[in-house]
């Protein structure tokens, strides 16, 4: 086993970081990207493990057995530092201690490494913050950053950055990582491999969870009653309450737990009104808790989408000759007898109003509601 191994068809990506991993002075900045699913932070953590790994030998970097191999990959290293976010951006003070942490001295790593799992989360006044940082780094620190494509990070950032550009792994690799990682069974692993899109993440929870995978399909066939506007707001009501149901079934129990940790962190009692102290703290993680929700609930969204983008995908591949396989092979009666009454223009003109709603949601202030009843009215069967 090495750090390298679930980097499943990125063979390409896995020459690159291993090279650069047994050199002694690696680029200070990386930049990450690929499309959703593709594996962007899994390559950084790889990557940084591989460069502090404890073996001398530069060729078996990254072995996967060692202490630091181990304590990266579990994300409690002191020398490397991850940030992610489940809020909408990342903020300026948060971006400012990154760049006083980055001035730290590794500790008993060779390198002190940064990855950040959501550079396209920073605004521009945030991002600056950072350049100063990159531009000129502190001896033996790493930068690392994450996002879906290069346009996603401001050109004075991705310009002093070295790039790594990860494609989505072909879905047989996909089912067999399930297989092998998580002893899914090899032919529901191949249903969820080609449901997710190759979407590593989305493949594994839809392999272990039967109701996600009850939803998702509850999604897809929806195109098949979309006959006038009343089906069509009826429609765009299933669609919001399903990734609202999806985002909700996650956030519930986690917002429980962290309010519950933060009380007895806090030492409050167990009845009986909380002093002011401490109301406050308990207040800013319920705001922040809010925060994160609504990113949850966009995200899903999002997610249904384009879950919903993949019936029209598979009925455009019908339409030109099926040229390549279906994502929704289990619909193939359906999607043939639903190509049969449209056109190729038509289901493009269908596949841009989704992407459109995509767009709406998730970089706008729009109600999510109102951009996906729009998106249905365009999707009505004439």
């Amino acid at each position: 086993m090495t750090v390298w191994d679930d980097l499943q068809g990125q063979d390409a990506v896995v020459a690159q970081l291993r090279h650069a991993a047994q050199g002694e002075n690696p680029t200070h900045a990386w930049l990450f990207t690929g499309p959703p699913g593709s594996g962007r932070s899994n390559a950084a953590k790889a990557f940084a493990a591989a460069l502090n790994c404890d073996q001398e030998d530069v060729a078996l970097r990254g072995c996967g057995e060692c202490h630091a191999c181990h304590t990266i990959l579990g994300e409690t290293h002191s020398d490397v530092t991850f940030v992610r976010t489940e809020k909408v951006t990342i903020t300026i003070d948060e971006a400012r201690e990154l760049v006083s942490k980055a001035g730290d001295r590794p500790a008993s790593g060779r390198w002190r490494i940064i990855i950040v799992e959501d550079a396209d989360r920073m605004a521009e006044r945030t991002t600056n913050v950072l350049l100063k940082a990159i531009e000129e780094p502190t001896p033996r620190t790493v930068w690392m950053l994450c996002a879906p494509s290069p346009a996603d990070v401001l050109v004075t950032i991705r310009s002093r950055c070295r790039p790594v550009s990860l494609r989505l792994p072909p879905a047989a690799d996909v089912a067999a990582l399930l297989v092998r990682r998580d002893g899914i069974h090899p032919e529901l692993a191949d249903r969820a491999a080609r449901a997710a899109q190759s979407h590593i993440g989305i493949a594994r929870r839809l392999a272990r969870d039967e109701e996600a995978r009850e939803r998702r399909l509850e999604t897809v066939k929806s195109p098949l009653t979309l006959r006038g506007v009343t089906a069509a707001v009826m429609m765009a009501e299933k669609l919001v309450r399903i990734a609202t149901e999806e985002a909700n079934s996650s956030n519930d129990e986690r917002d429980a737990a962290e309010k519950a940790a933060l009380l007895t962190s806090l030492g409050a009692p167990e009845t009986g009104t909380l002093p002011p102290s401490m109301r406050s703290q308990v207040r800013q993680l319920e705001e922040d808790q809010k925060r994160r929700a609504k990113r949850s609930v966009t995200d899903s969204l999002d997610r249904t989408l384009t879950d919903l983008l993949s019936f029209y995908r598979d009925v455009l591949i019908i339409q030109l000759g099926n040229a390549v396989e279906l994502v929704n092979v289990e619909l193939k009666g359906e999607l043939e007898a639903y190509a049969s009454r449209s056109t190729p223009e038509t289901t493009l003109a269908r596949m841009d109003a989704i992407n459109t709603a995509r767009i709406r949601i998730t970089t706008s202030n729009v109600a999510p509601l109102l951009a996906v009843e729009s998106m249905a009215t365009s999707l009505i069967q004439q």
